[in-house]
């Protein structure tokens, strides 16, 4: 990789965390790597959402080392989008990278997020070159994909990719209300829909080496379901985020 990569002026990483004692360590590590290579001024925010393993100790051992990392932690699990939209409301600089806690996407590819920033780009969103995950994950993940694609009318090629790069001011502009794995989709809707232009890079996924993914789960499949046809009835078919601005 080269090792001149062009600068931005501030950078907020974000990571939701649920039960990710294992790999939350190792993501923090390699976020303060890949940020300082592409900016001097950033923060690590991490969101606990509620976990019951030692995701809180290693944290709370991780922030006393690193002063340019915050810890917001939820009483109780909340869900992967209102950890997200924590995360969001916290990070205080003007580019907001986020990507899970759980080690399947490497930070270390940030740098590569940034590279893509050319004139008349808003938002940087990674796609998946393979997905390393079970047979029927993959086979879930890929309907899921074409039918939001279909539905929504998306135009990026990986909706649940979690590894992007966003200014903050869109996402001071969109008001996200998903408590869910919905969030993506609801997220990548309102900016495409508010115009905004996205670059696409490819970027590696892993294979899960610690905890249990929550999502195939079946009262989280029920409601992420349920919150995709709320999804579908606000923003395909009462299109009520063209019409109100977020105060």
């Amino acid at each position: 990789m080269d090792n001149t990569v062009r600068q931005i002026q501030s950078v907020s990483a974000v990571f939701p965390a649920y039960n990710d004692g294992g790999t939350i360590a190792s993501m923090v590590a390699a976020a303060r790597v890949a940020l300082s290579r592409v900016t001097d001024n950033y923060e690590i925010v991490v969101v606990n959402d509620g976990s019951s393993d030692y995701t809180a100790v290693v944290l709370d051992e991780m922030a006393a080392r690193y002063p340019e990392l915050r810890v917001i932690t939820h009483s109780s699990n909340r869900g992967y989008g209102a950890a997200l939209r924590s995360g969001f409301s916290a990070a205080i600089k003007d580019w907001v990278f986020y990507t899970d806690g759980d080690s399947q996407y490497n930070p270390l590819e940030l740098v590569d997020l940034v590279q893509a920033l050319q004139d008349g780009v808003d938002v940087v969103n990674g796609y998946k070159l393979t997905r390393n995950d079970s047979f029927l994950r993959i086979m879930i993940g890929r309907t899921y994909h074409y039918l939001v694609k279909f539905l929504f009318g998306i135009h990026i090629r990986d909706v649940d990719c979690d590894f992007r790069l966003i200014p903050r001011r869109i996402l001071e502009e969109i008001e996200l209300k998903s408590v869910s794995g919905a969030i993506c989709l609801e997220l990548v809707k309102k900016i495409e829909d508010a115009g905004y232009v996205f670059a696409e890079i490819p970027v590696n996924h892993y294979s899960r080496k610690y905890g249990v993914s929550q999502f195939f789960v079946p009262w989280r499949i029920f409601r992420t379901l349920r919150q995709i046809a709320g999804l579908y009835w606000m923003l395909v078919v009462r299109r009520e985020h063209l019409h109100t601005k977020k105060s």
